[in-house]
């Protein structure tokens, strides 16, 4: 899989199983997901551009890098993104926040928008952020919308915590070079798309909603 970066570190594993476990309640899903967002952060913000800077050490002077001048934006799709979104701007607490709301319609599992809230300038580099990876339509149409409104497609990285094959075929067929950071691929979708073996609905069970 051409640009799909699994991380298999050991503590990734650990919460992933914890996650997909079922008896695992709201608060230490919370937890648990944080912990492997920050780590996928962290693998995810390898390439961004840095500047070479001189500095003094108490020491010495010596030669170092920073961040460059352009400021990340971080694009959370609602409501489950924003599980992922806040470990990364804590990683990069400079950066702005946008927001793209996406729902599933649980008939049709066709993507429908609701909220679209961007800022002005998207010549940056941006962070799609949503726990699932499903069938890929949400993640396509929140593609869709920010190439629609002036965003370089290779400006663009994913996160996302959990993969099905088929939403990474679709998302190819689209996008075949868009990077895209994961803690598992998981083995298919069942017949209402939810991923198998998942975890359930990430939205619910980080927020407390289930029914």
């Amino acid at each position: 899989m051409d640009n799909v970066h699994v991380d298999t570190h050991p503590i990734i594993k650990d919460r992933l199983t914890r996650l997909r476990n079922r008896e695992t309640r709201p608060k230490n899903f919370r937890q648990y997901l944080a912990d492997i967002a920050s780590i996928l952060s962290i693998d995810a913000t390898r390439n961004l551009p840095t500047l070479d800077k001189k500095i003094e050490t108490p020491l010495c002077e010596t030669q170092g890098a920073l961040l460059n001048d352009k400021t990340p934006l971080i694009i959370p799709i609602l409501r489950a993104g924003l599980a992922l979104s806040e470990p990364l701007s804590e990683l990069l607490p400079h950066a702005d926040i946008g927001h793209i709301g996406i729902k599933r319609d649980h008939d049709t599992h066709e993507p429908v928008e609701y909220l679209n809230t961007l800022p002005a300038n998207l010549d940056r580099p941006i962070f799609l952020v949503d726990p699932m990876l499903a069938t890929g339509g949400s993640m396509i149409a929140a593609l869709d919308i920010l190439v629609q409104q002036g965003a370089d497609i290779n400006d663009i990285t994913i996160i996302t915590l959990v993969c099905a094959p088929e939403g990474i075929s679709a998302l190819r067929r689209k996008h075949p070079t868009i990077p895209v950071y994961t803690a598992a691929v998981d083995s298919h979708l069942d017949g209402n798309a939810y991923i198998v073996p998942g975890l359930g609905d990430a939205g619910d069970r980080y927020f407390g909603t289930e029914i």
